[in-house]
């Protein structure tokens, strides 16, 4: 498992005071919406009979099986009021679909005078393994603390408690710890206020034509988007809960083709411009509160994706004023950028965590890094001369198109194997998608020939492959751009469509198709379920299947 955190030495916020005033100015209105839950449910191992004694029929088929489980009996919500729980019993609310906010209920005492505290445990999963499977035996590698779950004590009863924390789920799970033997509790008048900025009124419906796998599928993805849409675009409503400029970049591209809100992308951009790391590189994430900061985590494909976040909002809304403000942030992050070229025009290879490209921990990430490097050159390249008319613009299309020929020359001499006809990466000569995927591109080679490529890699499906929406956005980026649509939509549907079909109300942040249990963190429960970076499919249909 690569290291996840970067520290930065003597690492040092600096501050741009007027950005950060004016990302202020830009924060958005918040919508509540107050929702309730659709049933109760339990679930069963999808390895169980379809029967099990005293178990009603099963609800979904065995092909909608949710990560090994199935729901398999529901009660309208009405049971509560004869459901009194005890010490060890539980009962499972189903709020439909995946929600964002905050929740509220009541309990109330039956049977004699309570005379001890109610110690409860509540549940709350976006899928069904975060209610089932045992958090306790969880081990991995970020902290245990993004589990929801909580402990309460209940000293005086009745009670109607508002939990102050802010979780993303589908399911709520309430479990008695202990009461006393003289009386149990009733849950009832449950209730979530879920939170947003999106505005789906503004979304535009798709086209009549449209197939119907592709409507399922551009709907679950703009959910996605929409649960990310907080006071910034998050990366997961669940965890991390922070601006992360990998997943701005892919929710911007949606959000032109969905919800439109041009501002929320312009208040992201000046935060990452106002709050910068050292020698002012834009950092990998930000934290929003108690006060905006960026991390000490720094990833030289990110700090790229500044140039990339800044080219694509332009390009969408024409806002010159906003390019000349950043322009100059953008600009020195590919000077930074740069340093990392050695003599012969490649990136330098090491074996930290200083680029992140996928998860995947096998993979090498010198050849994506070149190709990140000169797709994002090429963008800078753009926007430069539209700045020709400003001091600095055409000294600085001097200086980038010198950096491309450059960087261009060091990947076609010394990455590409005309032997295995594959870009390959890092001491060992690996050949992976990722490595592919971006040098295609970043356009060193003519389009013939990057269809070459493309159809190579589809055939001779290297093992180091794409793990997560975020990865296979690029390849699907990749194919679009070299006239592989109908092989673009085949993707779409084999790889978001089987999300779909297990059951996901949401995209999630990671899925592997090879390997339905990965996680970048030791166990699947952390991993998060409502994710940013997976919403691009509402991109893709709405921009070239519609």
């Amino acid at each position: 498992m690569a290291q996840i955190t970067n520290h930065i030495e003597n690492f040092k916020m600096n501050i741009n005071e007027d950005f950060v005033r004016k990302a202020q100015e830009l924060e958005p209105d918040l919508h509540y919406k107050t929702v309730r839950p659709a049933q109760l449910v339990s679930f069963q191992p999808s390895d169980a009979p379809d029967k099990p004694d005293g178990w009603d029929l099963p609800v979904h088929n065995r092909a909608d099986q949710v990560f090994d489980w199935i729901p398999c009996r529901m009660k309208p919500v009405e049971a509560l009021d004869t459901m009194p729980l005890s010490k060890g019993s539980s009962v499972c609310l189903d709020f439909g679909t995946h929600h964002v906010g905050y929740i509220s209920f009541s309990l109330t005492p039956a049977g004699s005078p309570p005379d001890a505290p109610a110690h409860i445990r509540i549940k709350l999963g976006e899928m069904p393994c975060e209610i089932m499977e045992d958090t306790a035996s969880y081990q991995g590698s970020i902290s245990s603390s993004w589990i929801q779950e909580e402990y309460l004590h209940i000293d005086e009863l009745p009670a109607r408690i508002s939990l102050p924390r802010r979780y993303a789920f589908r399911y709520m799970e309430l479990k008695v710890m202990d009461t006393s033997p003289k009386y149990q509790v009733l849950l009832s008048d449950v209730s979530c206020d879920t939170v947003t900025s999106g505005d789906m009124s503004q979304v535009e419906p798709l086209n009549e034509n449209v197939p119907e796998d592709l409507k399922r599928i551009d709907a679950i993805a703009l959910k996605t988007m929409e649960d990310c849409m907080q006071s910034v675009f998050e990366d997961g409503p669940k965890r991390d809960r922070r601006l992360w400029i990998g997943d701005l970049r892919l929710q911007a591209l949606t959000n032109y083709e969905t919800f439109k809100n041009y501002d929320l992308v312009k208040r992201c951009l000046y935060l990452f411009a106002g709050l910068t790391q050292n020698e002012h590189h834009v950092g990998a994430c930000l934290f929003l509160r108690p006060a905006p900061m960026v991390d000490d985590t720094s990833l030289f494909d990110y700090g790229l994706f500044f140039i990339s976040c800044l080219h694509d909002y332009y390009q969408a809304t024409g806002d010159r004023e906003t390019l000349i403000h950043l322009w100059p942030a953008a600009y020195h992050q590919a000077e930074l950028a740069l340093k990392r070229l050695d003599e012969r025009g490649v990136v330098k290879d090491s074996s930290d965590w200083w680029c992140f490209l996928d998860w995947n921990d096998s993979l090498n990430k010198q050849a994506g890094a070149q190709g990140v490097l000169i797709y994002t050159l090429r963008q800078a390249l753009y926007l430069a001369r539209l700045m020709c008319s400003e001091t600095s613009g055409a000294e600085s299309v001097k200086q980038l198109e010198g950096w491309i020929e450059t960087a261009v020359r060091g990947a076609l001499e010394y990455l590409w194997d005309k032997e295995l006809q594959f870009f390959i990466s890092g001491q060992d000569r690996q050949v992976s998608w990722a490595s592919q995927i971006w040098l295609v591109l970043s356009g060193v080679l003519d389009q013939e020939s990057n269809r070459r490529l493309l159809e190579h890699l589809i055939k001779e499906d290297p093992p180091v492959g794409m793990v997560t929406p975020y990865m296979y956005h690029h390849f699907i980026e990749a194919l679009i751009q070299n006239d592989m649509k109908e092989t673009a939509l085949r993707y779409i549907r084999f790889y978001w469509g089987q999300m779909a079909d297990m059951g996901a109300d949401c995209f999630w942040e990671l899925f592997n198709p090879r390997d339905r249990y990965a996680s970048p963190y030791g166990s699947r429960i952390i991993n998060s379920y409502c994710h940013a970076w997976s919403c691009t499919p509402s991109y893709f249909i709405r921009k070239y299947f519609n």
